[in-house]
């Protein structure tokens, strides 16, 4: 018993001097920080200067990049007219070679009265320069502003990939043939060397190849490549190469305007999969009357939509397709709906819309109506060519029906002070009276 006393005794004591131990470890630790930490200041206010120079260089640089980013590449004025440009950044401006009006701060204006397209240049401080604009002058523009729905239906150029899958094999594996070797957003042009245009002709060479590789033309990002699947035989004794494809697309959208050569821009944004997110190669398209019967209206983290029935019938076919781009879709119309019969309107440049009240113009219900909403910000040189324009809807009977902006509005014309400005694009998922427009000079480009 007294030796186990003894050896308790000694863990006790043990065990006790641990923890002086520590404080003494942690002693040395905290003493060695502080002379590190005044090491290190001794060497800094040695450089100072140095990294003083640095810092403000940087800032310098930083300052510079926010500037370019912030004012445009291009304007597009009016023949005869002073625009206002606000860049909300501290420049100057002055004509290349001749003088024109300087100004600072965060406003200026710059006068179309003069013959031809010019440049200015852009000026930090007034000497440091930050980036050449580009300034077209134009004759006044009128359109016809739509906001009617419309049924659109367009084929791919190509057959879509939208993604791979497995196959059940007859010896009672899953394969998955194409994995790793086609990726969504491919278009299969052809099989064998031989042109395929519709999902159906690629099952028939699928289903004839007798289990021997296919070899698939494919177009990726604009580029020819080929590629070598050996099908699948399935459960069935089908052949099967794994992939799910798409060669049509429908959808309800909004028609921004139509021209007197009854030419028409509409969406304001691309016609894209819905699977891949990229934008659709399109062959051809056509757009029909269609007809909202239900909406869903839009919450916090749920985008609502327009539900509307499409008429394939070709006496309800009232235009086509002819492009589908960055901006939306262009085409032509044979005539002028009758749902359109307003006056034509001037067409109002970015430098021109200002924060504040503003229209859209949409039918949810068959009747063309204007509802009120707010222009928030613009941004003149967006990275996102459908971005220029945010705003959030004030008008509340559109609030009550649909929440603010719901999916087959898009397109749908902004205006302020009796001008078109832009065409709705987007809307924030997070909250639906929330959205994005696209400037209408980038739509009347194409």
């Amino acid at each position: 018993m007294a030796h186990t006393k003894r050896d308790t005794k000694g863990i006790l004591l043990f065990l006790c001097a641990v923890p002086s131990r520590k404080n003494s470890l942690n002693a040395h630790i905290s003493g060695t920080k502080g002379a590190n930490s005044h090491m290190f200041y001794h060497k800094l206010w040695r450089y100072k200067n140095q990294v003083f120079l640095a810092g403000m260089a940087y800032l310098l640089f930083f300052s510079i990049n926010l500037l370019y980013d912030s004012i445009p590449d291009e304007l597009y004025v009016v023949e005869g007219e002073e625009s206002e440009i606000s860049f909300s950044v501290p420049v100057s401006v002055e004509k290349e070679e001749e003088s024109v009006e300087a100004f600072f701060s965060t406003a200026g204006k710059v006068t179309a009265g003069l013959n031809g397209d010019y440049t200015l240049n852009c000026k930090f401080l007034d000497f440091i320069p930050v980036k050449e604009v580009a300034v077209h002058v134009v004759e006044p523009d009128y359109v016809l502003p739509s906001g009617m729905p419309i049924g659109i239906y367009t084929k791919t150029q190509g057959i879509l990939i939208i993604g791979t899958g497995k196959v059940p094999a007859k010896d009672g594996m899953n394969y998955e043939p194409a994995r790793q070797l086609v990726q969504g957003g491919d278009y299969i042009t052809k099989v064998n060397g031989k042109e395929v245009l519709e999902k159906e002709e690629l099952m028939e060479c699928i289903a004839s190849c007798g289990g021997k590789p296919l070899v698939l033309g494919i177009c990726r990002d604009g580029r020819p490549i080929q590629l070598k699947i050996t099908p699948v035989m399935d459960k069935e004794g089908d052949y099967k190469l794994g992939i799910w494809v798409r060669d049509d697309m429908a959808g309800v959208g909004t028609m921004t305007y139509i021209r007197e050569d009854l030419s028409f821009g509409a969406l304001g944004h691309p016609i894209s999969d819905a699977d891949t997110g990229s934008m659709l190669e399109t062959k051809d398209g056509k757009i029909y009357e269609t007809n909202i019967v239900g909406i869903v209206k839009g919450e916090d983290g749920v985008p609502g939509e327009l539900t509307g029935v499409i008429n394939y019938k070709e006496e309800y076919c009232i235009g086509k397709i002819k492009k589908n781009t960055r901006t939306g879709i262009y085409g032509s119309v044979n005539k002028i709906p009758q749902e359109m019969s307003g006056e034509y309107m001037e067409i109002a440049m970015k430098q021109n819309i200002k924060k504040g009240k503003a229209y859209i113009l949409s039918s949810l219900d068959g009747t063309l109506r204007k509802y009120e909403i707010e222009i928030d910000d613009v941004d003149y040189n967006s990275k996102e060519e459908n971005k220029g324009i945010l705003f959030h809807v004030t008008d509340s009977l559109l609030l009550q029906e649909t929440g603010g902006i719901v999916q087959g509005m898009s397109g749908s014309p902004i205006i302020q002070n009796g001008r078109l400005v832009g065409a709705v694009t987007h809307v924030f998922i997070s909250d639906a009276s929330k959205g994005y427009g696209v400037f209408i000079e980038k739509m009347l480009k194409h």
